[in-house]
């Protein structure tokens, strides 16, 4: 029996990924100043994505708190995780930042966890239609 298996395995995922992005955007937006002197990130972007973050974290939030999702919008959160992670990818291998070495770890850490999080999403939703026997419609269903 695999991890996905298992009743409210998505929506186990969903608050996952929820509550990482409401703390990273919480962590970015509260101390905007001092994490762009640890990290080396530009304050702006720090604010900008931690805004998207909070607005994110809670859309999910709110996702998981439903009894049924269309797999299309899980679809889209697993896109947007891997674009996230390519986003992240780019913004080490561009060049024209400053960052500190811990500047690099935050990044390589949130593109590892976005991967990671778009895989247990897909895991999810496959279980999900493999065990109703459909194509892909819902998550939640028993």
């Amino acid at each position: 029996m695999s991890l996905a298996t298992f009743p409210n395995f998505l929506r186990y995922v969903l608050w996952a990924d929820a509550l990482s992005c409401l703390a990273c955007g919480l962590l970015q937006v509260s101390f905007t100043a001092t994490v762009n002197e640890r990290l080396g990130l530009p304050a702006m972007l720090l604010a900008d994505t931690g805004m998207f973050l909070l607005f994110y974290g809670a859309a999910v939030a709110f996702l998981a708190t439903r009894i049924r999702t269309p797999s299309a919008i899980i679809w889209l959160l697993i896109f947007g995780n891997i674009g996230w992670a390519a986003a992240c990818i780019a913004l080490l291998l561009g060049g024209g930042l400053e960052l500190t070495l811990l500047g690099k770890a935050y990044i390589v850490a949130q593109a590892l966890a976005v991967v990671v999080l778009a895989e247990l999403q897909y895991l999810g939703v496959r279980q999900i239609n493999t065990s109703i026997g459909r194509a892909p419609t819902a998550y939640g269903e028993n």
